[in-house]
Parts: structure tokens; sequence; C-alpha cells
């Protein structure tokens, strides 16, 4: 045999890190915003009937269901999917009599909940989930005003999927070539692009105004044709948008003029009557359906003598503790020491599972109100000076890594924390990641926050003078004066970052 094809064993030493089913159920619980969390522990109750509300008795938060000691241990960096052991739970029928000892089940400690079960989800899948309003969905109104058009069992198919290609902000984005072969393959249905064009010339008589548009241009004419065209503001602006689009999007006023002969106050009229339009006429609508949703902090700073408090909201503190029903039935079946059938084996592990499996989301849930605490604290001392003042620009670079370091936990921890996580401050509510910013050195060759550079770049924009904005050049040299020595590219990122426009598209009309 040749030597290469020859089998080899060898020792090999692999060090591994994996996640708990208590670990990963702390990190989903750390996720959830305090405005879910209520909602999410209404369903591991109605879930779990072992949990239930209420305060627990001294008596009873000693019970020792199992040794769940590693649940108070640092989560670490890597999210295992694998989610623990790698052993399943096999039913040994081969036991002559199928007969068990009982009390071999009531200290036993493995087989937990999370070995029986199976989905086909990642254990570290995100749901985030935003409630809405019960009432008309946006193409549900489209759909009602299309009933009430005469129209033909074929003419109607064809609308409906017209109506079915509008994305939310209003726009039909999806050619009409394509619905002519999406109707012949999925409708059985032979049209043509005249006969599509025609029904979208009726869906764009729909409200609201704009809806249906191919593009921004058609969705603004639409609009504008709806007005009073005697009046000689709509008039000039209707014609703007037919002949001169491009000119005014890059805000050529100059060059509109002198095409149109317009004076400058003609000029201002007409573009006060594009300005007054929708360029998302969906969006309203959609927004309008949108339950109200009110932010919900999970904490609450205050001063009090130049000092700074914090409060944990309320609802992150649930009263939960074991079902005393549940409990008394394992103690009772302890004390049952003699034989059992196979079936109240089951019965006995279910009822162990479920005991287990509501002391785990206890222990997460006191272990997520002690994590928000400790993180939340070390940002209120990092910021101190901002939260005593409210000054962005006391704000100090801060990362992950920062407050990390501070409290003991992982970086990916505090980033569940600061995603998702609101403070309410006597200058209004933020979410955590607010106070999250790189660092940069000014001319004295001290550390400042992106955050205070940003600020002042705001401000900068915002006393500009809107005949003339200031360049990305100009703000960089404002910026150098007092004492930011940043490139103009680094001043046109900032500007992006804070979803400004470039000086051109900044001009307005005296």
């Amino acid at each position: 045999m040749c030597r290469d094809t020859m089998l080899k064993q060898r020792l090999q030493q692999k060090l591994l890190q994996k996640l708990s089913p208590q670990q990963i159920q702390l990190m989903k619980l750390l996720q959830v915003p305090t405005s879910m969390l209520e909602q999410r522990i209404k369903q591991e109750i109605e879930e779990n009937p072992a949990l239930e509300e209420g305060q627990e008795s001294e008596e009873f938060e000693d019970l020792n269901i199992s040794n769940d000691d590693e649940f108070e241990s640092t989560i670490e960096t890597d999210e295992d999917d694998s989610g623990g052991e790698s052993e399943e739970y096999s039913d040994d029928n081969s036991e002559p009599d199928n007969e068990f000892d009982i009390s071999d089940y009531i200290d036993d400690e493995d087989i937990p909940t999370y070995k029986l079960t199976a989905n086909n989800t990642s254990a570290d899948d995100e749901r985030k989930e935003i409630p809405y309003s019960e009432g008309t969905s946006f193409h549900e109104m489209l759909q009602s005003q299309l009933g009430l058009k005469k129209l033909s069992e074929k003419e109607y198919i064809i609308a409906s999927t017209i109506i079915g290609n509008i994305d939310d902000a209003g726009y039909l984005h999806r050619s009409i070539e394509a619905m002519v072969n999406d109707l012949a393959f999925s409708q059985n249905i032979e049209t043509n692009s005249e006969e599509i064009l025609s029904l979208l010339k009726i869906i764009q008589d729909f409200d609201p105004p704009g809806v249906g548009a191919r593009d921004l241009q058609e969705c603004l004419l639409i609009q504008i044709k709806r007005k009073d065209e005697d009046n000689i503001a709509v008039k000039n602006a209707k014609e703007l948008l037919e002949k001169s689009f491009a000119s005014f999007t890059k805000k050529h006023y100059e060059k509109i003029k002198q095409k149109h002969n317009l004076s400058d106050s003609e000029l201002k009229d007409a573009v006060s009557e594009i300005l007054k339009l929708n360029p998302k006429p969906g969006n309203a609508f959609i927004e309008a359906q949108k339950s109200t949703y009110y932010i919900v902090p999970d904490f609450t700073i205050t001063t009090y003598n130049n000092q700074l408090e914090l409060s944990l909201n309320s609802k992150n503190a649930p009263d939960l503790r074991i079902n005393r029903t549940y409990a008394d039935l394992l103690e009772t079946m302890a004390e049952s020491k003699g034989k059992t059938s196979k079936k109240q084996k089951e019965a006995i592990m279910f009822v162990k599972q479920k005991l287990d499996g509501a002391k785990w989301f206890i222990d997460a849930i006191k272990q997520r109100q002690h994590t928000l605490l400790v993180t939340m604290e070390a940002i209120m001392e990092y910021q101190k000076e901002f939260f005593l003042t409210g000054d962005e620009t006391k704000l100090k670079p801060m990362i992950l890594k920062d407050i990390a370091e501070i409290v003991g936990l992982d970086i990916s921890t505090i980033s569940r924390v600061a995603n998702s996580k609101y403070v309410e401050t006597p200058y209004g509510t933020y979410l955590l990641k607010y106070f999250f910013s790189e660092s940069l050195q000014n001319e004295e060759g001290k550390e400042v926050s992106t955050r205070e550079v940003k600020k002042i770049l705001q401000d900068c924009i915002s006393d500009e003078s809107k005949k003339k904005p200031l360049t990305d050049e100009e703000l960089a040299a404002i910026l150098k004066e007092k004492g930011y020595n940043i490139a103009r590219r680094t001043v046109a990122k900032y500007r992006e970052q804070l979803d400004i426009p470039v000086a051109r598209l900044r001009k307005e009309l005296d």
C-alpha cells in the first residue's frame, strides 16, 4: 500500500467558545426595549405555566430546581448558534420492565427543554417589531378607489397588478413591459403597453395626488396639474417642471430665468408652488396609519445640587415568580421514591423542564436589570459634563470598548444595550448610541469628539447666508480658525452624515 494513502492519527487541541442557552436568552432580552419587554414577558408566561406574575416569597426563593451557576458568568464575545453541548436526548427502551426510579429524574440536571425542541431559526436572530394601528393600508386605500371605477374584469385585474407594484412612497418603479410579461405568466392575461398606460392614468387620478408616478418629475407634474392653472405662479411652475426640471433640481436659477424670461419675483413664486408639493405622496398616508409610537425611556437622569441621579424604568423590573402549584407537584414527586412508569417519567421531566425554564427567565430578567444599570452608570459618569449642562460640545469621545472595559462586559453586550435603549434627561430623550463617537485632535493636541465638530459644522450652516451658502472648502477654513484642522473631504463626510446637501442645493431665492 502506498505510504501517502495511509490514514494517520494525531492529537489536536482546540479552544472553542460556546454560549449556554441562558446566555443566549439574556442577550435576546438585552435587545428588547422597555416598550416591548412587557409583551415579551406576557408571551413567556403564556408559553410556560410554571411562570407567573407576583412577588416571590422568602421561603420559595430558595427552591433548588437546577444548578445554573454558569448563568451569572460574563457574556463572551462570540455568538455561537449551537447554544451549548452537542449530546442528544435518547429514550432507552431496552430495559425489560420499562420502569424507572423517580429519584433518578428529580435530581437529574440534563436534558433541558432547549434540547427537546427544534426550529429553523438561528438562536441569535433578532426580531424587531414596531406596532401598527389597525386600519386601511395604503394599498387597500388605492384598491378601494379602484372599486369605484367602471372597469371590466380584465381591466380590474390589470389595474390591481399596477397598484400591487406601487411602493410605499407612491411610486411605480416596475416597467410597463415587465408588467405585460407578469400578467401573461402569472394571470394568463394578454395585454399591451397602451392598455396598461391607460389604466395607469386612471390610477394617477387617485388620492393622494402624485400616486402612481414613475419618477419625481412625473409625480410633481401630476400634483401641479390639479392646481388652478389660471394662477400665474402655478402656470410658471408647471412650465418649469416640464421644460427645465434638470436645471431646477440643480438650482440653476439664472439659467431658468433666462430660458423662461422670468423676473426674480416670478421665479420665486413658481419655486414656492413647487416646494408645496409632496415628493413622496405615499409616505404621508403610511405615517398617518402608524400608531402613535411613543418612546419609552429605559432610564431617567435627573440633576440635584449639581449631582446626577440615575433611575431604571420600573417596567424593567417586573415581579415574577415560580408557580407554587408546579413547585409543590415536583416536591410531591420527589417524596415518592417508588418505581414509576414511562408516562409518569415524562410528566416529571415536563414539570422539571418548565420549572427550569421559569427560573432561567427570572434570572435573565434580573441579570438584564443589572446589566442595564451598570452600563448606563458608566455612560453617565463618562459623559458627566454633558448630562450636567446639556451642551453637546461637552461630549467626550467614547467608543463601545471604553464602556466595556469599565463595566467588565463584552463589547457585543454594550452594543446591544446602546442600540435599542433610550435615556430621558433634562435636555431631551436620547438613544444611548448617540453618546458614542470617534475622536480627533484639535490644534492644541487635545482629543475632542467628532460629535462636537459636527455640532459646530451644523451651527455654521444654520447661520450661513442662504443666498450664498458656504462651500465645503469655506467650512473647512472656518473650522480651522476654531482650532479643528479638518480636511475638506472630512467636512463633506460629516455634512453627509448630518444629511445636509451641498452648497448649491442649499441656495434659496431672496
